[in-house]
């Protein structure tokens, strides 16, 4: 496997993490108590801003160019 391919599945896989993170809405646990959460609300937008992270250092090394 080339480092071109690798990089797409790598961008392609971070893309579908981030519209999972970001399909789940973790704003609406904040108005349950926390003893009901499945989740930490933060801990979800720490997931998404890696993830982010992670797309624009993606697109840095296959384009050579700032991300968005």
């Amino acid at each position: 496997m080339s480092e071109n391919e690798f990089l797409d599945e790598l961008r392609v896989e971070v893309e579908e993490e981030l519209s999972m993170a970001e399909a789940s809405h973790p704003e609406e646990e904040l108005n349950l108590p926390v003893t009901e959460w499945l989740y930490d609300p933060t801990d979800v937008e720490r997931e998404e801003i890696g993830l982010r992270v992670l797309r624009d250092a993606v697109e840095v090394l296959e384009n050579g160019k700032e991300p968005r």
